[in-house]
């Protein structure tokens, strides 16, 4: 017999998934991390080629990865009320969305935030890089309850179907298409704003977007 009562919202066990698989991937690259430090300072103490610009590579490569997953891990893992990030350990996870890509990302508040929100931020900014694939700045500012995060480019990559996501839908409307796997943030910044009742308003036009919540 099924209890109804024991079931999950399909959005939390997609968020409990990720937090398992970012939980799990983290711990390998620390021990990689660390392998290959040991790996360069044995090849600096014999001039071996553990020393040279190949292992460099290869240690920024892993360093970034690793970064990013911790990102991935707050951003698409699941969140509880009282968690709350510090203002710096903000800052390093929006860089870490930086590393190895061509943003540049500034956050204007050093005070420490509830994770739900931070969550939110750092998928508004996955958005926006999705929009500058060439690259660009995005600045986000705290202003009252709201944050409000702007973005520069030379030039942007406009994906109507993807930024639909954002609107509130309205009564009767026709479903949206499912977003590809590479862009799945933009569906749950959705509906992370739609639990937390915090209406998202956006602004895209060709050298850049906006998005506040």
């Amino acid at each position: 017999m099924t209890n109804s009562s024991m079931r999950i919202d399909p959005l939390d066990l997609a968020l409990l998934l990720g937090s398992r698989l970012c939980h799990d991937l983290i711990s390998p690259f620390g021990a990689i991390s660390n392998g290959v430090e040991l790996l360069q300072l044995g090849g600096a103490q014999t001039g071996g080629p553990a020393a040279g610009p190949e292992m460099q590579l290869v240690s920024d490569a892993v360093e970034a990865a690793r970064t990013r997953l911790q990102t991935f891990r707050m951003v698409f893992g699941q969140t509880r009320g009282d968690q709350r990030v510090s203002g710096p350990d903000l800052k390093k996870l929006a860089q870490g969305m930086a590393v190895q890509g061509r943003l540049k990302i500034d956050i204007e508040d050093d005070a420490d935030q509830p994770r739900s929100e931070v969550q939110m931020v750092l998928l508004a900014i996955m958005c926006l890089e999705s929009a500058m694939p060439w690259g660009g700045r995005v600045l986000a500012l705290r202003n009252g309850p709201k944050w409000r995060l702007v973005a520069e480019a030379d030039r942007v990559k406009p994906e109507p179907e993807l930024w639909a996501w954002l609107d509130t839908p309205a009564p009767g409307a026709a479903a949206l298409p499912a977003p590809p796997p590479a862009k799945v943030h933009f569906a749950l910044l959705a509906e992370a704003a739609r639990l937390r009742g915090r209406p998202i308003s956006w602004e895209l036009d060709e050298t850049g977007a906006e998005i506040v919540f």
